[in-house]
Formats: C-alpha cells, sequence, structure tokens
C-alpha cells in the first residue's frame, strides 16, 4: 500500500492594481510572486495565464480594487478562475481595498447592492476566502457564504500616532456610523470621543457638509477618524468645523487614501497638521504633499496570509479588534 505525505504549498500571485504592495507582501513572506501573464488586448479585454503549476497548492491572488476599478476587480476574477482550472487546493483572494463597499444596502428606491454583487462574482470565479483590510461596514462579510478574514489597520496607524500626539486627544468621528473606530482609537491611546453631525444633501454622491460638533474639543488635539479620504470634502468640511469650534489642531486618519478628483487639493488648503493613510491603494507621486503621511499595511497584511495558510487564528493578530 503507497502512502503519501502531502506538503501544503504557497503560492502568491498578483494583479497589476499595485505591484509594490504586492511586492512588500511576498518580501514579508519571504516568498516570491508567483509567474503570471497578464496583458491587456486592443478592444480593452484582459489575458490571464498562470505560468507554473499550482496543482494542489493554496493560492493566494492579491489584488487591490484601485483605479481602474472595473478592470482591476475584472483581472482578479480571470487570476481566480485560471487558478481554479489549474486545480489550486484552495483559493484566497486577497482584497486590500474592497471596491464598491460604500453600496452595501439601497439608500434609495430602484438602487442596486453593488458590494453584495462584487461578493457573488467572487464566489462564482472559484474563491473560497477573503482577506481585506478595514471594510466601509463589517457587515459586508455576511455577503460571503464562506470565511472572510477582516484586518483591521488600526494597529499600524495608532502606533504611528502615540508617536506624534501630544497633550488632550479627541478622536472625532466624522458621521454618526463612525463611532466604533473612534472609540477603538481611543481606547488604545487615552482620550475622548466626539461626533460630527453630517447631512448629505438627497440625490448627491460625494458631497456632504458638517454641520455641528457633539463633543468637548476646545482647545484639545482633534484627530478625524474614518476608513477611506475618497474627494475628501467631509474631512475637509469636519476640519474647519472644529477649528471653528477652537480645535488647537486637526489630525485626519484613515485606511484607504483614495484621493479622488480634488481631494489632494482640498486637503492642502485645509487646516489639517496632517493626514495620515495606508498603502491599501498606490498614492502616485502627484498625489503625495507635505502634510502626506503613508504607512505601508505589507506586514499586517502577511502576517494574516501566514495565519491563513498555517491554519492559526487571525482575529488573535488584532486581540479581536478586527471585527
Amino acid at each position: 500500500m503507497n502512502e503519501h505525505v502531502t506538503t501544503k504549498k504557497l503560492i502568491l500571485v498578483a494583479g497589476r492594481g499595485h505591484e509594490e504592495l504586492s511586492l512588500e507582501i511576498a518580501e514579508c513572506l519571504r516568498q516570491p510572486l508567483g509567474d503570471v501573464v497578464l496583458s491587456t488586448f486592443a478592444n480593452g479585454e484582459i489575458y490571464c495565464r498562470i505560468g507554473e503549476s499550482i496543482r494542489g497548492a493554496d493560492a493566494f491572488v492579491i489584488q487591490t480594487h484601485c483605479e481602474p476599478i472595473n478592470d482591476r476587480i475584472m483581472e482578479q476574477l480571470l487570476m481566480i478562475d485560471a487558478a481554479k482550472r489549474a486545480s489550486a487546493k484552495r483559493i484566497t483572494a486577497v482584497v486590500p481595498f474592497y471596491g464598491y463597499s460604500r453600496q452595501d444596502r439601497k439608500a434609495e428606491g430602484r438602487e442596486p447592492i453593488s458590494a453584495r454583487l462584487v461578493a457573488d462574482i467572487l464566489t462564482v470565479a472559484g474563491a473560497h476566502r477573503v482577506v481585506t483590510v478595514d471594510l466601509h461596514t463589517g457587515q459586508i462579510q455576511g455577503f460571503f457564504d464562506y470565511p472572510v478574514d477582516h484586518l483591521t489597520a488600526v494597529p499600524v496607524l495608532a502606533e504611528y500616532l502615540a508617536g506624534v500626539l501630544d497633550g488632550e486627544t479627541v478622536f472625532i468621528a466624522p458621521d454618526a456610523g463612525g463611532g466604533k473606530l473612534a472609540r477603538r482609537y481611543a481606547d488604545r491611546l487615552g482620550g475622548d470621543i466626539a461626533f460630527i453631525d453630517k447631512r448629505r444633501p438627497k440625490g448627491t454622491h460625494n458631497v456632504a457638509v458638517a454641520t455641528e460638533v457633539v463633543g468637548e474639543i476646545a482647545g484639545r488635539t482633534c484627530v478625524i477618524v474614518d476608513d477611506m479620504i475618497d474627494t475628501a470634502g467631509t474631512v475637509v468640511s469636519a476640519a474647519n468645523l472644529l477649528i471653528d469650534r477652537g480645535a488647537a489642531e486637526v489630525y485626519v486618519v484613515a485606511t484607504h487614501g483614495l484621493l479622488s478628483g480634488p481631494a489632494v487639493d482640498r486637503l492642502k488648503n485645509a487646516p489639517i497638521r496632517e493626514v495620515v493613510v495606508t498603502n491599501t491603494v498606490p498614492i502616485p507621486s502627484e498625489k503625495r504633499f507635505d502634510g502626506l503621511r503613508v504607512l505601508s499595511i505589507a506586514p499586517l497584511v502577511a502576517e494574516a496570509i501566514d495565519a491563513v495558510f498555517e491554519d492559526r487564528s487571525v482575529s488573535e493578530l488584532f486581540g479581536g479588534d478586527n471585527l
């Protein structure tokens, strides 16, 4: 009778969304990126071929959903499908920034729930598991019928803040839904929390107006915490309001620095001491400015991939703070 002891094999493949982050994750894992050929046909279709055998492997397909976002999602789907058809044993979609995450419910009649659709197409493509960082809302995990490892950048961002904050600090939730996140920072670093009352005019996108602050902020250092900065309208409006109400200085901290459209100009001209984000999406040199600090999420993602591969607890890496 022949007895075979199977050895687990980890394979990392990455799309073209954020090559710098993918290489850094691979470096942290001391594991080379797998050979994958990706190109775009003249009519915009994407071609994909995995250039080595991955039969029986634990494949991690890395792609952040950045601009051009629909191409990046499609590229990841094709890599997952290629891995499935090449007989990978288990396929994990590693998505540092999950596209369409803000469209997680119907805000008005006759709208799609786009975050659920992205979950469905990842599933149909062949993913068995997802690793992602700071979803817009945690309940998106429920759109999947298999495990989602929901990582948080709070430890990385809080460690940096611990070295720069001085005096009394208040962590500001820029809207009613951000209280839980503000509380996490306050618990880690010590300080109070406050809320911004934000109004979004009906039927508009990327428009939000900060109208009032709930909490004691006069003379204190205020840190606005959010999951992402897109056009920066919300945080700049909040920063102006906080300074008007007597805040000593304002920091802005977010996991995903999308910095779309007028964001960079708005942030440069706002009364903000420093904007701190991670590199879940690529931030090109033309979007970087003096007051911007970009921290790496790679060690955190690498640690989670290693834990998944070794069948160890991911939530223990965060002390349960990642739910």
